[in-house]
């Protein structure tokens, strides 16, 4: 089987984006050492300007980052592990079919439980519903070929009660 990419977010994949990004980046942090050089020598340098240095230097290495594609945020599914990059600055997170005990699916995350106890935790968003089905669908079938158990919680809303979980055979739990 081979490898599924779903982006977590509205990643550009256009060279020319990516190209005037890092650009863009460059330019900011140029702004933010001028501004160091020139500014910071003024009888009135105040709060105000150091962080005006600290944002665009900060926005500046941002943009490269994003630009050069290290900013991505995805799930790959494959045959036998799930490589999950929830954060931008961090490496993604591997999760080994042979690791996980169960997968539970909630209306807008997932939750990876770990036999070792540990849970992760992937969460959607509600701009990109549709990635978010095919997301889900993926995972379900992933879960079914590896025969790791999954259980879809439907959560209520008001009160003061739980939510009720739904085994997939339509009886609710308690």
């Amino acid at each position: 089987m081979e490898t599924k990419h779903f982006s977590l977010g509205n990643y550009e994949k256009n060279r020319l984006i990516n190209i005037i990004r890092i650009l863009f980046g460059a330019t900011c942090i140029l702004v933010a050492v001028f501004w160091l050089i020139f500014n910071t020598n003024s009888i009135n340098s105040s709060g105000s300007i150091w962080m005006t240095i600290v944002f665009l230097t900060g926005f500046g290495f941002y943009q490269i980052w994003a630009g050069s594609g290290k900013a991505e945020r995805y799930i790959a599914v494959s045959d036998r592990m799930i490589n999950l990059k929830k954060y931008i600055f961090l490496s993604p997170v591997s999760i080994l079919a042979a690791e996980t005990e169960k997968i539970e699916f909630h209306p807008l995350k997932v939750r990876f439980l770990l036999k070792t106890g540990k849970s992760i935790i992937l969460r959607f968003g509600t701009t990109y519903y549709e990635s978010n089905e095919k997301i889900i669908d993926e995972l379900s079938g992933y879960a079914e070929r590896n025969n790791i158990d999954t259980q879809i919680i439907e959560e209520e809303r008001g009160g003061w009660g739980g939510g009720a979980a739904s085994t997939g055979t339509g009886v609710l739990e308690h």
